[in-house]
C-alpha cells in the first residue's frame, strides 16, 4: 500500500467529491479515480458509496479513514521531529470558541516572539474542536469545560475561569419574563449552551423558541435588538454593560463558572511551535489589561 493512496484516499473522504479531491491535491481527476479504484481492489472492499452528489465513506471505509489519519500524523509527526529546533518554525494549526477575550493577547505575544511560525485559526463549538484536535486535524484548541476524563487521548491546561450571564437588551426585565424569551445560542456542541440548557432543566423551564446563530457578533447585535436572551462569559459584554447598552442576569455559580482550556493530544513527541505556544498561555493568564468590546 503507497502512503500516497491514503493521502488521497483522506482528502476524497474530506471533500466528498472526487473533482474536488483532486484540485485540492492538484491532481488530475482520472489520477485519483484510478488511485481510490487500486486501492480498493487491494483491500477487496468498496471504500465508498457513489452518488449523483459526490461519495459517502462506506462502513470499511470509516474504519480505513481512522488508520490512515494516524499512519499520516505519524508520518507528519516523524517530518516535525527530524526538522524540529528550539526555535519554532512550521505550522500550528489553533481551534477556538469565539469567546476566548484574551486570546488577541496571547497570539499577539506569541507572533511576536516566534515570527517564523505559521499560525492559523478555526473557530467552532467544543465538541467539534475537540474532534478536529483528536483526528489530527488542529494541533490544538481552546474550548469549555473538563473534557480529560471523556477523552484520555488529550491533555489540557486551564486558561482562566469564566463566569456565564445571561444577558438581554436595556430593557427592565425579570428573571421570570427572560425565562420566556427566545435564546440566541451557538450550534449544538456549545459548552455554554450546555449549561444553559442544565439551568433551565433544573428550572423545569421549556424554551418557548430556541434559535442558533453562527457567530458572537450576530447573536450580541441581536440581543440588542430585543430579538431574545443569550448565554455567554460577563468578560465577553462588561464593556457594554458599564455603558447601559445591555443588561447582565447573574445565575448561581453552579451554572455560571465554566472553565476555558486549551487542549492538544496525548503524545510522546511535542514540537517547539507548540510547546511555546503553551508556555506562552502560562504567561498570558494573569494578564488584567480588559478585553475589546466585540462590536
Amino acid at each position: 500500500m503507497d502512503l500516497k493512496d491514503l493521502y488521497i484516499f483522506q482528502k476524497v473522504a474530506e471533500k466528498g467529491n472526487i473533482s474536488k479531491a483532486a484540485e485540492a491535491l492538484n491532481y488530475v481527476q482520472s489520477n485519483v479515480t484510478t488511485r481510490i479504484q487500486k486501492l480498493e481492489k487491494e483491500l477487496r472492499t468498496p471504500l465508498f458509496h457513489r452518488h449523483n452528489r459526490g461519495m459517502v465513506l462506506t462502513p470499511e471505509g470509516r474504519k480505513l479513514i481512522t488508520y490512515a489519519e494516524k499512519i499520516i500524523s505519524i508520518v507528519n509527526e516523524m517530518k516535525k521531529v527530524m526538522h524540529d529546533s528550539d526555535q519554532p518554525v512550521g505550522k500550528l494549526e489553533i481551534g477556538t470558541v469565539e469567546t476566548v477575550i484574551k486570546l488577541p493577547f496571547i497570539l499577539s505575544k506569541y507572533n511576536k516572539q516566534y515570527k517564523h511560525v505559521d499560525l492559523s485559526l478555526t473557530s467552532g463549538v467544543t465538541k467539534e474542536l475537540i474532534d478536529q484536535v483528536l483526528h489530527y486535524k488542529l494541533d490544538g484548541a481552546f474550548v469549555t469545560g473538563n473534557h480529560k476524563s471523556a477523552h484520555p487521548d488529550l491533555v489540557q491546561y486551564k486558561v482562566f475561569e469564566e463566569e456565564l450571564v445571561l444577558v438581554t437588551d436595556n430593557t427592565p426585565t425579570t428573571l421570570e419574563e427572560i425565562k420566556q424569551k427566545p435564546l440566541l445560542v451557538f450550534r449544538s456542541g456549545c459548552g455554554y449552551r450546555s449549561k444553559l440548557r442544565e439551568w433551565l432543566r433544573d428550572e423545569q423551564v421549556v424554551p418557548t423558541k430556541i434559535m442558533e446563530l453562527g457567530t458572537l457578533e450576530t447573536i450580541l447585535g441581536s440581543v440588542y435588538s430585543g430579538l431574545g436572551v443569550t448565554f455567554i462569559p460577563h468578560s465577553a459584554v462588561q464593556r457594554h454593560e458599564a455603558r447601559g447598552l445591555i443588561q447582565c442576569h447573574h445565575l448561581p455559580k453552579k451554572y455560571s463558572k465554566i472553565d476555558t482550556l486549551f487542549i492538544c493530544r496525548k503524545e510522546a513527541y511535542q514540537t517547539a511551535s507548540l510547546e511555546k505556544f503553551i508556555e506562552t498561555l502560562e504567561t498570558c493568564k494573569d494578564d488584567t489589561r480588559a478585553p475589546l468590546p466585540f462590536i
